[in-house]
């Protein structure tokens, strides 16, 4: 008897979502199982989710993509994790229960702390550790908000009660067994260097920035590369499977869209835009706004870096259109609705929900629709925030070009991935801002590929980078049409627009 053929499975905890993904060795999607969790708001610029619900979540999309399949563990060879990165949970270590909702990435509360730290060597203060300006985007202070706003929690903490992490370390540690069985507390390079506690060069946590920012070391995971057998899964119906990859979502995306040499780049479009440019194993620091982390690491090689343009609000902005407003029932309508109208009617859409990310780091600005007038309708509306994800690209691939002479050369086309990439309306408006090519892959589902090629790298289910280049192919191109001087309008007109958002959050405003 032969055989079986086996696959690999890739868990994606993404930030709406979980995912679970089987791949074939050509790359190929073969079966996949989704469970959307609820997204908490207890406050203006609070969002958070249930740390448990998502581990529930987990558990039951792996079952159902392997019933989808009709597989089990002896078909899966490795498993790999991708997730929302600087998402941030804290735990008891004993019973596996969370004290507190887990922090989402998109949240602003830890915004105080952020201002206390700066005020002693400004925003750049641990830039050159870390990679990273302060903003309340990042794990560290999440981590120490919730220490000092949980009761008890900071003593615990350093009695070694409790563990903290990104949710990568969350799903392996239950992955691996838990509270009950000895769980794996573990994060990988990607992850930990959104912490802003790591320290680039050494890939270990900084003590003493983990100390000023108020995180005790003791709580946090031990950091690992990117691709390497972290531990089995147990028990569950993955019993013995082992778990060989971690990749954050971004990096994920750009290991699976095959972006393994310098300058080399792609724009993930999801819940927010990511844009990252492989800067080789060269530590490239931004002039102009852009994030400098880490790529990946496989195994005992050295880690490759990269330069990061990170946009907080572009699908999810889809999202509140749809369930805020009202505006459409499920987002791929939108496209239908702002088709419906030849332009934006001279409506801007700058959706500065949690404040602007790159390359303007402008946490005092907030959302804010302009340019209305009576003949704008909720087409107008609709079509203003998808261009609004266009526009807000288009900023940061400006950022990236001047800082690319560096890091590999100017990117001449964008390989993009993630769920709005199959809008075409979008994507032709995207080329038309850029002034590049626009290319989405065959294989669109790069985030959970890029996990599942590191997981299956580490234990020879592929054999070299060099398969996941021939397994990348392109699907479709989009190619800059419009008039170069309506570009520039319209891109005038953005620039004002986002000039207006700016000052609105004083002491007294959320």
């Amino acid at each position: 008897m032969s055989a079986p053929t086996t696959y690999v499975l890739s868990i994606d905890q993404g930030t709406t979502s979980t995912r679970a993904m089987v791949f074939g060795r050509d790359g190929a999607v073969i079966a996949t199982d989704q469970i959307e969790h609820e997204q908490i708001f207890p406050r203006a610029g609070w969002v958070e989710h249930d740390a448990l619900e998502i581990w529930g979540n987990t558990r039951r999309v792996i079952g159902g993509a392997l019933g989808k399949a009709n597989l089990n563990s002896g078909h899966i060879d490795a498993v790999g994790i991708t997730n929302q990165r600087e998402t941030t949970v804290v735990w008891e270590k004993a019973t596996g229960q969370p004290i507190h909702n887990a922090i989402v990435w998109q949240d602003t509360r830890t915004q105080a702390l952020v201002d206390e730290l700066a005020s002693d060597g400004g925003l750049d203060r641990f830039k050159e550790v870390c990679g990273l300006p302060l903003a309340t985007y990042f794990a560290g202070p999440k981590i120490a908000w919730i220490l000092d706003h949980v009761e008890g929690a900071r003593e615990r903490a350093e009695a070694g009660e409790l563990l903290a992490g990104t949710m990568d370390t969350w799903v392996l540690w239950n992955l691996t067994g838990g509270g009950e069985n000895d769980g794996v507390h573990v994060t990988e390079v990607t992850n930990a260097s959104r912490t802003m506690l790591m320290d680039l060069r050494t890939l270990e946590w900084d003590e003493a920035t983990c100390e000023a920012i108020g995180v005790p070391v003791q709580v946090l995971p031990e950091i690992r590369s990117s691709s390497e057998v972290y531990g089995e899964c147990k028990p569950g119906v993955l019993n013995g499977t082992p778990i060989a990859g971690i990749l954050g979502d971004q990096q994920s995306a750009t290991f699976g869209q095959a972006c393994l040499t310098p300058g080399t780049a792609k724009n993930t479009y999801g819940t927010g835009n990511f844009m990252l440019l492989n800067t080789g194993t060269e530590i490239v620091s931004s002039d102009n706004g852009l994030l400098t982390t880490v790529c990946y690491q496989l195994g005992e090689q050295d880690a490759v870096y990269a330069l990061e343009g990170s946009i907080a609000v572009t699908g999810s902005l889809i999202q509140w259109l749809r369930d805020n407003l009202g505006f459409i029932k499920e987002a791929p309508e939108v496209e239908a609705l702002a088709c419906s109208v030849e332009d934006n009617g001279g409506v801007y859409f700058v959706p500065a929900f949690s404040g602007l990310f790159a390359p303007h780091w402008r946490p005092d600005a907030r959302g804010a629709i302009l340019g209305l007038t009576r003949y704008a309708t909720k087409a107008h509306i609709a079509r203003a925030a998808l261009e609004s994800t266009a526009y807000q690209t288009r900023d940061v691939l400006d950022a990236m070009q001047a800082d690319a002479e560096r890091a590999g050369g100017r990117l001449t086309e964008l390989k993009v991935d993630g769920g709005m990439v199959a809008n075409d309306t979008l994507m032709q408006f995207q080329a038309d801002m850029l002034g590049v090519d626009v290319v989405r892959p065959q294989i669109a589902e790069t985030t959970a590929l890029g996990a599942a090629y590191a997981a299956g790298l580490a234990v020879g289910y592929w054999e070299s980078t060099d398969e996941i280049v021939d397994n990348w192919s392109e699907g479709k191109r989009w190619s800059p049409s419009m008039d170069e001087d309506e570009v520039k309008r319209l891109h005038r007109n953005w620039t004002k627009a986002i000039s207006k958002t700016l000052d609105w959050v004083d002491e007294d405003v959320d």
